[in-house]
């Protein structure tokens, strides 16, 4: 590009300007360090800087810091750039962005990942709006603030001071000045004690020194939320590895780190072939995983004996909060520190005779050959089977709370087949599930079929387009007199994992199933049963009634003249009285646009009696039965579109749905036989229920779409023993939900949810319905009081 080509991109300048010769060497310097596609990207962003009209400092900064951060974090991180400032640029000064733009390239070098960079952009335009006049200070101290804190540290201690002084500016721009008391104090609470950025090259050379090649390294910001780093990982042959590492006992965080990149360069360099997940569970997984650790560090070890003084303290002493062992934690955690250990220290004798036996015939198999990873797979098999005696199964989480930071997530090791893919973080695949199903013609199916009467674990099952009926004319199917009720295609959804901050990927997966029919004439009785409420929902279904077109007087303009008003108007004109001016009509359309899916939770809890002493008493299911019952016959009076579903769960993989009523069912016997026959039974994943709920609500076309969701309980589920996780999932479903024009209302039957429905749902988004016989009568004046 010739020097009168970026005089064009430069429209906001003289080609006299005294700073055009430093603008046109920043621009060889970017054509140097840039292909062409990212100098295109560079010098477009030159022209929207000058569109901006923000003046000459912020052009300036721009053309001469963008080349220094491409040469940190590479080109593809400028659209991000610009993109972001002209986002903050609506926010603040000229001046300031300007200041931003110079302190970039000292943030890329700190930060060292275009990732990390994109999210210190997004901090700083979040600050734009929450602590505005903190923003110049915070730039003019920013190598202070970077030399100490990782990206997750400067986030909070910068959301600290944003919300601690609001609306205290003067404050604002103390804390951020660093001349308050307060703005030290959290500095030094957030700040890590090593800094990857300030050892990274250090850690080249000392991996360079082992093995004599040079080894990818990035940082990742774990702590983005919270202190607790993410697990190393090797992924596209780059080691990731926290941004920073706390002290670990008596292990310094450079410690940790050489231990870290000196563990994953061993798995690259001693792993010859992956090893295959077909058919294996992420529990079994990481018992070979552990075995797979221990193989490559025994080879490691022999041809670099040192490295044993290096990985051995870990295992020690384990390290964890208030003073716990990990057999308190779980035993089963701790029979996986102490089997590593032992592969590791061969020193340690373990007390369990049969632990000791099988670590003891590995490390002999490894003396003899280690480079075969098979090894691995055998006796971590052995291991998990010896695991499930001795100390029981635990979730996956607990597993993955192994208190050794150098290790990485093993996912380099392993190689996943396309289904694998899909299913790799199942903790079971159940035999119904691994089927093939084909839809076949009717010829075939007659002629080929090979057994009629196969069970669940048949390798095949095969379907009909339509049902087949038997030669004799009854009228009814043999699927209606055999068949089992089907099974849908699975609905995958993500899950907020609030200790990460972050959405686990396709986590839950629901699938819609049918429960057994029961007598339709059950939910007719239930008007008869509580005729007194059916005959008060009477009156507000009366009430609620769309009224069509609507003449309302009184008003100044109006669609027509009220002719008795304009006649008194003219009369107070001729006796010189000031008339009344609303001689006019408006004209209103009484329509109700609404959506509501009435979801009922029906775990195992639901079977409970209401009264434990009357044995002949309600159940919680029975009575929930009965209040929807009323409540489907006054919606469907008004004529609303309605759907009632229910849900139970088995574990993430199985989320049950059913669906008793859809949005375009009448409520009829149908309906109501599906609705009569229900059952409860399992957990309760109100996230994954709830987001999947708002997912047939999305196919409405009502202006209010509305769930009302009826539990007895809080979330919870048998794979996941952290009472906050599922709360915190269910609150952040129900925001996503909202942010899409989805009201959730929750109508809790449980005494004590005051401690913890407030904060899923919201204020003034829930009732507790402290006594439960109450229900059928709360349960359609809640839906009157949300859509009246």
């Amino acid at each position: 590009m010739t020097r009168i080509d970026f005089i064009e991109y430069l429209s906001c300048l003289d080609e006299d300007h005294p700073h055009f010769k430093v603008l046109e060497s920043s621009y060889a310097e970017a054509a140097r360090v840039m292909s062409p596609n990212g100098l295109a990207n560079y010098l477009e962003g030159v022209k929207g800087m000058c569109a901006l009209g923000r003046g000459e400092d912020l052009i300036l900064s721009y053309i001469e810091s963008i080349p220094r951060v491409v040469k940190e974090v590479g080109e593809d991180v400028i659209p991000d750039i610009v993109h972001s400032i002209m986002a903050i640029t609506s926010h603040t000064s000229g001046s300031v962005v300007a200041l931003m733009l110079a302190n970039l390239p000292l943030a890329a070098q700190r930060f060292g990942d275009a990732d990390q960079l994109h999210n210190y952009l997004s901090l700083l335009h979040q600050l734009t709006g929450k602590a505005p006049r903190g923003l110049r200070p915070m730039m003019e101290n920013l190598t202070e603030l970077l030399s100490k804190l990782t990206l997750g540290g400067l986030r909070r201690w910068a959301m600290w001071g944003a919300q601690a002084h609001a609306r205290d500016l003067d404050g604002q721009m103390a804390y951020f000045a660093l001349q308050s008391d307060s703005a030290r104090a959290v500095l030094q609470k957030e700040r890590r004690g090593t800094l990857f950025i300030d050892n990274q090259r250090k850690l080249n050379f000392y991996l360079r020194a082992l093995w004599g090649r040079a080894f990818f390294m990035k940082p990742t910001a774990g702590d983005y939320e919270n202190r607790t780093g993410i697990r190393p990982y090797i992924e596209d042959w780059f080691v990731h590895v926290p941004d920073a590492f706390d002290d670990h006992g008596d292990l310094t965080g450079i410690d940790i780190y050489r231990a870290t990149v000196a563990h994953a360069a061993a798995h690259m360099v001693y792993t010859q072939e992956p090893i295959s997940a077909e058919q294996l569970s992420p529990l079994q997984m990481k018992c070979i995983d552990l075995f797979e650790d221990a193989r490559i560090e025994h080879m490691a070890i022999s041809e670099f004996p040192g490295l044993e003084k290096l990985w051995r303290p870990f295992f020690d002493d384990p390290q964890l909060e208030d003073g716990q062992t990990l057999k308190d934690f779980h035993p089963a955690l701790d029979l996986m520190f102490r089997a590593a250990r032992a592969m590791l220290d061969k020193n340690y004798l373990d007390p369990e005779p049969r632990l000791h036996n099988l670590t003891t015939r590995f490390s002999k198999q490894l003396a003899g050959d280690a480079t075969d990873n098979q090894l691995s797979w055998d006796f971590g098999m052995e291991f998990f089977h010896l695991m499930k005696d001795l100390a029981g199964l635990p979730s996956l989480r607990i597993a993955e709370e192994f208190p050794v930071p150098y290790r990485d997530d093993n996912r380099f090791c392993w190689a996943f087949s396309e289904i694998d893919l899909e299913r790799r973080d199942a903790d079971y695949i159940p035999a119904s599930q691994g089927q093939v199903r084909r839809k076949v013609s009717l010829m075939e199916f007659v002629n080929e079929i090979d057994a009629e009467t196969a069970g669940d674990d048949a390798q095949e099952i095969w379907t009909l387009d339509g049902e087949l009926f038997p030669y004799e004319d009854l009228g009814v199917s043999f699927n209606e007199m055999e068949g089992k009720e089907p099974v849908s295609d699975p609905f995958h959804y993500d899950e907020w994992d609030y200790q990460v901050q972050l959405h686990r990927p396709d986590w839950t997966t629901v699938y819609e199933r049918r429960q057994k029919r029961g007598d339709p004439e059950l939910m007719d009785e239930i008007l008869i049963k509580h005729r007194p409420v059916a005959q008060r929902i009477r009156h507000l279904v009366d009430a609620m009634q769309p009224q069509g077109i609507i003449r309302k007087r009184g008003y100044e303009e109006g669609e027509e003249i009220d002719i008795d008003a304009a006649v008194k108007a003219m009369s107070d004109i001729r006796r010189g009285v000031m008339p009344d001016p609303r001689i006019n009509i408006r004209i209103t359309r009484h329509l109700r646009d609404l959506a509501v899916v009435v979801l009922l939770d029906l775990s195992e809890s639901t079977n409970e009696l209401v009264d434990k002493s009357d044995p002949d008493g309600p159940t919680i299911l029975s009575l929930t039965r009965e209040a929807t019952g009323l409540m489907s016959w006054a919606i469907d009076s008004i004529g609303d579109s309605f759907a009632v579903h229910g849900f139970a769960s088995d574990g993430r993989h199985d989320v049950q749905y059913y669906r008793f009523k859809d949005f375009d069912q009448p409520y009829g016997d149908e309906a109501k036989s599906r609705l009569a026959g229900a059952t409860g039974g399992l957990s309760t994943r109100m996230g994954a229920a709830l987001r999947h709920a708002g997912h047939h609500l999305s196919e409405q076309a009502a202006q209010k779409r509305l769930i009302l969701l009826v539990t007895d309980g809080e979330p919870a589920d048998i794979d996941e023993r952290d009472p906050q996780y599922l709360r915190h999932d269910t609150k952040k479903a129900v925001e996503n939900l909202a942010s899409k024009g989805v009201y959730t209302y929750c109508l809790t039957l449980d005494p004590t949810a005051d401690r913890y429905v407030a904060r899923i749902f919201g204020e003034n988004r829930y009732s507790i319905v402290d006594n439960v016989e109450k229900l059928p009568e709360r349960l359609p004046a809640v839906f009157a009081m949300l859509t009246g």
